[in-house]
């Protein structure tokens, strides 16, 4: 479909520019108040909501191959991770245009690819000093309280967002302790209040008041002091052939000598509340109940472990959505079980198997007539002939149906899962003989209720015997439902249970039907940060603190390499030319800038989107007077880190709440995000690269005036 248009300059590059055109339809979809679009079908005149970048790209004509990378790169983001899609579309477009940039200055396509794959590779690095780790979150979870739910928080509770005074925010003890480690430096997020003044003093008063001295060890094993060369992590380029032992860019003198003065402290986080708080990133609503889910889990996984004293891990595989459009937002839940949908005709034979044990049976493929499982071969031999062809093939289902019902007869079942689809024939045929047949069941689902009703799957109905039969499973109408709206959803919700499954269902309604899609997008975006982070055991410091670092820190790397002369660059490109060793020189420095700049359109229009900001502009000026006290500082780490101690939220907010120690912190997945900046940052590569291998050599004079300018539909 078309959603905007723009003009594409064939004397640039045309490959970029496409890639920010595309890349500009979903930056509102950036920072937790996200502006949602309406995706209208012009087919069926059907509209939906969306607020993610997945359901967006599925809207695009993505027909051209730099559509197409695109694509890929977000789906591979988006399975392998389910977070991260956002940031990743937003980085593509801001260094598409940064690569243009560097192209319309003159850099060598060659020098843009190294420079900018070792840049990002240091700022890789430079963020290890904001991970926080995370311990056993789940030994307090007895005596703590739960997720307090959206009421008690507002949507602009965002490190860089301005936090009006008084603001209630959720009160709850925090039991940090200090971790005596030398390894990677975790922070405190629970500094002493102060007041507004205070809060951007220089960092040099800020280390007189606060910090005492550090030894020469605690240094020397911090990762801060690592001032060795990154490599780079893109291995398809021709241009270039590195050694490993070559070294670009060291860091000043300055600044470890002004961290060795300043060393913050190392916390850790070891509430669940805390930590999912600060993964909501304001969609407080879902995370309550992806935090109902989790502690559900957790009390079947302690009723099954009994005695043994087995560590809880968060089964994010075991937990299934049902949308229910149509019904008031304060029917969503969280179930344990399995809950689906079946019409309307069988709610008779749901009253009648209610309050009892019934049999099931498992069929893990389709359950149809011509059904045949993955790599069954017809006899090509065959043929048949026959005037009267449909007659015959309504005649066979019909004899097929009435062997599956003898069969479900005769071992006396009353419940068939089916994961493939089910022929309506005989769903209809079931349920006039009392039995309940449901297709499209999820794998994981199927799994649980085989390992708990002692159920075996099979690929047909005739392979069923007494052995592969599961006991003990009820079947339940899920809630009473308002006879309008059981009118307009037409469909009945059950709950299908049985003892020890360890299976849990999120219910999620509203009154919009639009909106059903961007709810369910937000709650499993919610989970799915909740599950990394605890998989990981680590998270960053978020609410924009991890790109304000790779900003502050580009920065300085480009004034050193202008300052120093690049002296040590004449390593780095052991096995090239002068020629490009002292373009190498010349243009870093730019290269280096262009990408930071990304960076920083990254962080202004996170501000703008929260409308705490009338402009990008005006955003660009606020985080410009942080970079000044950043790099004023001579250490932007630890600028960072104590500013955000203070805090309690973030390092740049404008308008402290009276109360800051009540203000929650904002935490980011360490993984997901750094990957969405490399499949970013690769993806833009590749366009540039394989487009000067197609164009290398035309010249702006093969090029017909008449010709330059063309529109880009999207």
């Amino acid at each position: 479909m078309v959603m905007a248009c723009r003009v594409i300059n064939k004397r640039r590059h045309m490959g970029l520019q496409q890639l920010s055109s595309f890349a500009e339809t979903g930056r509102t979809f950036l920072g937790p108040v996200k502006s949602s679009k309406f995706i209208i079908d012009e087919e069926c005149h059907g509209s939906v909501l969306i607020s993610s970048t997945v359901s967006l790209l599925e809207s695009l004509d993505l027909t051209s191959a730099v559509g197409q990378l695109l694509n890929e790169a977000v789906q591979a983001q988006n399975n392998t991770y389910r977070t991260g899609t956002s940031t990743l579309l937003f980085l593509v477009g801001a260094w598409s245009s940064a690569a243009e940039e560097c192209l319309h200055l003159g850099v060598p396509i060659s020098l843009i690819v190294s420079v900018m794959s070792e840049g990002l590779n240091s700022c890789i690095e430079e963020v290890v000093s904001l991970q926080v780790p995370i311990h056993n979150v789940f030994d307090r979870m007895v005596n703590t309280k739960t997720f307090s739910g959206p009421e008690t928080f507002s949507v602009s509770v965002y490190p860089f967002l301005q936090i009006p005074s008084g603001t209630g925010l959720i009160q709850k003890e925090r039991d940090l302790k200090d971790v005596a480690s030398q390894s990677l430096a975790i922070y405190s997020l629970s500094g002493r209040p102060v007041k507004s003044p205070q809060l951007f003093r220089s960092q040099a008063k800020v280390e007189a008041d606060e910090n005492t001295s550090q030894t020469p060890q605690t240094l020397k094993n911090s990762p801060l002091a690592d001032t060795r060369c990154r490599k780079s992590v893109l291995t398809h380029s021709r241009h270039f052939s590195r050694t490993g032992n070559n070294q670009w860019i060291s860091k000043p003198d300055v600044f470890l000598e002004q961290l060795s003065a300043a060393m913050p402290k190392t916390y850790r986080c070891d509430d669940l509340v805390e930590l999912e708080v600060g993964l909501s990133h304001g969609g407080h609503s879902s995370m309550k109940l992806v935090d109902e889910a989790v502690r559900l889990q957790y009390q079947n996984a302690g009723m099954q472990q009994g005695s043994c004293t087995m560590p809880f891990l968060f089964d994010i595989s075991r937990i299934f959505t049902c949308c229910l459009p149509g019904l008031p937002e304060t029917f969503s839940c969280v179930c344990p079980g399995y809950i689906t949908v079946v019409s309307i005709p069988s709610t008779t034979l749901i009253k009648e198997l209610q309050n009892q044990p019934i049999r099931v049976v498992l069929v893990e493929g389709d359950l149809t007539e011509n059904y045949r499982h993955l790599g069954f071969n017809k006899s090509a031999s065959i043929k048949t002939v026959s005037e009267s062809l449909k007659l015959q093939q309504d005649g066979s289902e019909e004899l097929w149906t009435d062997h599956v019902l003898q069969v479900l007869i005769k071992f006396n079942v009353n419940l068939v899962l089916a994961q493939g689809n089910v022929s309506e024939r005989l769903i209809e045929k079931c349920t006039d003989n009392k039995r309940l047949v449901i297709g499209s069941v999820n794998g994981n689902v199927m799994q649980a209720f085989a390992e708990a009703s002692g159920a075996v799957q099979v690929a047909y109905i005739t392979q069923v015997n007494e052995n592969c039969v599961g006991n003990g499973v009820c079947v339940t109408i899920w809630r009473s439902i308002p006879f309008d709206a059981v009118d307009r959803i037409n469909r009945m919700a059950i709950v299908l249970k049985t003892e020890g499954i360890n299976l849990v269902t999120v219910v999620l309604t509203s009154p919009v039907t639009a909106q059903m899609q961007t709810k369910e997008d937000t709650f499993w975006t919610c989970a799915y940060r909740l599950y990394h982070a605890l998989k990981e055991q680590k998270v960053f410091l978020g609410g924009g603190a991890v790109e304000f670092l790779c900003l502050s820190h580009l920065q300085i790397l480009a004034e050193q390499s202008v300052n120093k002369g690049n002296q040590g660059c004449s390593g780095w490109l052991h096995n090239t030319s002068s020629w490009l060793a002292s373009s190498v020189t010349q243009y870093r420095p730019t290269v280096l800038k262009c990408l930071a700049n990304g960076w920083h359109r990254y962080l202004a229009t996170l501000l703008y989107n929260t409308a705490s900001y009338s402009s990008e502009f005006e955003a660009g000026t606020f985080i410009q007077h942080h970079l000044q006290n950043a790099a004023d500082s001579g250490s932007p780490s630890s600028y960072v880190l104590n500013e955000y101690s203070k805090l309690n939220s973030g390092i740049l907010n404008s308008d402290i709440s009276d109360k800051p120690e009540q203000i929650p912190r904002v935490y980011d997945i360490v993984t997901p995000k750094i990957e969405a900046w490399r499949r970013a940052l690769d993806l833009v590569l590749l366009v540039l690269q394989t487009d000067s291998e197609i164009i290398t050599g035309l010249g702006h004079t093969q090029i017909n005036s008449q010709e330059s300018e063309g529109i880009l539909f999207l």
